[in-house]
């Protein structure tokens, strides 16, 4: 399949409201010739970073919207701008390969004006961005209900969130410490040809200078490292790991920090990792297996204790709470087309809900870790203020280090270029049970 082609039915996908980049691409890439699919897989996810931008050109340009049947070529228009904007492609390779791809897609009629509207992009680009210079979505490429959100919530950090999240992510391993330590492999990376350096806040964290193909990597398939984020990592630090206990990774996949508690402390008494479809847990098998690891896996809904629970109770909870992503846009850029301001609430109360639930399990003297991986106050801080309130057997501990931004409640992490991914988390302590009612 010609890439073009397959970014564009991708995208399609994402625009129509029906997929991820996630879920619609590794499909489509398979079809692709093995040359190719590096192109594809930019084609696509460049195209989702820079749409609000790209959107805001392809109106001037167009003199009317495309119909919903037609967000293929939709798609196509938004790749062929990207090509001309933002890729080193030259633009009659980057029009003349989009425009073929129309007879793919057997809409001919549609053809000659893909065509005319990329060559007047071409021509009049400079000009047509010139006269969108006071929109603030040309220059912070994010939707304007985001946009705004971020600019009322972090007034002082709102542009730096915005250029975290447009830069390219970078590739961040944990090592594995039940193998060795950190200094030996990333000694061991140097020796084989790799620049790397230790994350400044994970104690296991090594940042990669160049991406690669992971299975590369000295020892991958052995165990040796994983990839995780910086930001992600701190969990396992933060849970306050002891022998003898028993933990629940809740919302666990895809199961890396269930592999991070299970290494950080080897003496746990067991992991019970809960996510909500076995289809879901496949690859937090998938990472256990070749970690060498065993936690116990259950497909349930963490709020419906009576399908999942046995009763007995656990001294650390690990609450990775659904949530908007909107700090990890930079890898996962499709989220600026799919979330939408209404998600927040709602998702805010989906939260609230796994936290009522789940305290329940928790023993008295135990503490529950909520993380998210949301930029979104209603999401985090503002969350935790209201479980405070509704529960009196709950305290808030301090969470203390150089990372983040301390809240009213918890630890909001931003976006960083070459660093950490935006994240929040708060810590909390079961210091009474429910009063019977």
């Amino acid at each position: 399949m010609n890439p073009r082609l397959a970014a564009a039915r991708a995208l399609a996908s994402v625009l129509a409201g029906k997929a991820s980049l996630g879920s619609s691409l590794p499909p489509l890439l398979d079809k692709v010739e093995q040359r190719d699919r590096g192109l594809a897989q930019d084609l696509a996810f460049g195209t989702a970073r820079w749409q609000p931008r790209l959107a805001l050109i392809a109106d001037k340009l167009l003199q009317k919207p495309f119909k919903a049947a037609d967000r293929d070529v939709e798609a196509l228009l938004l790749i062929g701008l990207y090509q001309l904007f933002y890729t080193r492609i030259p633009p009659h390779a980057a029009i003349g390969e989009t425009v073929a791809c129309v007879d793919k897609l057997k809409k001919p009629s549609l053809k000659g004006l893909l065509n005319a509207v990329l060559r007047n992009a071409q021509r009049d680009g400079e000009s047509i961005i010139a006269s969108l210079e006071r929109d603030p979505v040309l220059h912070t490429a994010h939707p304007r209900w985001l946009q705004k959100a971020l600019k009322a919530q972090w007034p002082e950090q709102w542009e730096a969130i915005c250029a975290a999240n447009n830069a390219h992510p970078p590739l961040i391993l944990r090592v594995n410490r039940r193998l060795g330590t950190r200094d030996d492999y990333l000694a061991e990376l140097r020796r084989v040809g790799f620049e790397a350096e230790p994350c400044v806040f994970s104690c296991d964290g090594i940042r990669l200078l160049q991406a690669c193909d992971v299975t590369t990597l000295p020892v991958f398939a052995e165990g040796r490292v994983s990839v995780q984020d910086e930001a992600a990592q701190l969990a396992a630090e933060l849970l306050d790991l002891a022998p003898g206990q028993r933990v629940l990774d809740a919302c666990a996949a895809p199961g890396g920090k269930t592999c991070h508690l299970l290494e950080a402390e080897p003496a746990l008494a067991g992991v019970v990792a809960v996510d909500l479809e076995e289809k879901r847990l496949v690859r937090v098998r998938e990472n256990l297996k070749r970690l060498g690891l065993n936690a116990e896996l259950i497909a349930a809904d963490g709020r419906d204790l009576a399908a999942w629970w046995d009763g007995k109770p656990f001294q650390r909870i690990l609450l990775d709470a659904p949530c908007s992503a909107t700090g990890v846009i930079r890898r996962h850029p499709d989220i600026k087309l799919t979330r939408n301001a209404d998600d927040i609430p709602a998702l805010a109360k989906l939260q609230g809900e796994l936290l009522d639930s789940l305290w329940q399990t928790l023993e008295v003297g135990g503490i529950l870790l909520y993380a998210t991986c949301s930029v979104m106050p209603a999401e985090n801080s503002e969350n935790i203020a209201a479980f405070l309130a509704r529960t009196p057997g709950a305290r808030e501990l301090d969470i203390a280090g150089a990372f983040g931004h301390k809240t009213a409640h918890g630890r909001q992490l931003f976006p960083q270029v070459d660093g950490h991914d935006g994240f929040y988390y708060a810590k909390l302590m079961k210091i009474a049970a429910a009063p019977r009612g």
